[in-house]
């Protein structure tokens, strides 16, 4: 019987013991807080390669962003350039991200990395250009919910946007990074993202 007890007393301080690793590769359901995670655009597609449906409910989304060097690019067709990708956000109003939506965009452009706050509204888009960063710099952003507006923060700039969702909250499922418009990313692209609350 003391046999029983101390083997039983073992098993139990060795799964006790052990921790839970958080994966930061292939499909994940909830990355972890206050970690950056990796996400990249592989040459030819346009969806990144995490990207599982997780749906939300916001009233202030708030994350920090990176981009390193691959974030620069030109575009096979010129004025495709000016099209904006999209870096991280969520559908709202219980509906398709086409309908209702929030979240920052960005673009190679003129010779600079520009974040935009990009929005849709009964399926009518609007975008506002928030400013410039730099490569390797870590970007704040937020998105502030209220009933009729969203209020875009990157760093310090402060930007608002009309919302016409009915939701209390954004209520929907989140939005990930994704390149164009019109064409395929023409190189591996990558950002990091970390999900601060």
């Amino acid at each position: 019987m003391k046999n029983f007890f101390i083997l039983g007393t073992l098993v139990f301080l060795l799964f006790s013991s052990c921790t839970k690793k958080v994966e930061t590769t292939g499909l994940i359901e909830h990355p972890p807080y206050n970690e950056f995670v990796k996400y990249t655009i592989s040459k030819g597609l346009q969806s990144s390669d995490k990207n599982p449906y997780t749906a939300v409910e916001y009233e202030h989304l708030k994350f920090v962003a990176r981009f390193d060097s691959s974030a620069i690019y030109q575009t096979i067709i010129p004025t495709n350039q000016k099209d904006v990708n999209k870096l991280f956000g969520f559908s709202d109003n219980n509906a398709t991200h086409h309908e209702y939506s929030a979240r920052f965009g960005w673009r190679w452009s003129n010779n600079a990395l520009r974040i935009f706050a990009y929005v849709y509204n009964k399926g009518i888009v609007s975008i506002k250009e928030l400013s410039t960063v730099g490569i390797g710099v870590d970007v704040q952003c937020s998105i502030k919910i209220l009933p009729a507006e969203y209020i875009f923060t990157l760093n310090d700039k402060v930007e608002t946007m009309a919302r016409t969702s009915i939701t209390p909250r954004a209520k929907g499922y989140k939005l990930y990074p994704y390149f164009g418009g019109d064409e395929m990313a023409p190189h591996t692209i990558s950002i990091w993202i970390k999900e601060v609350r």
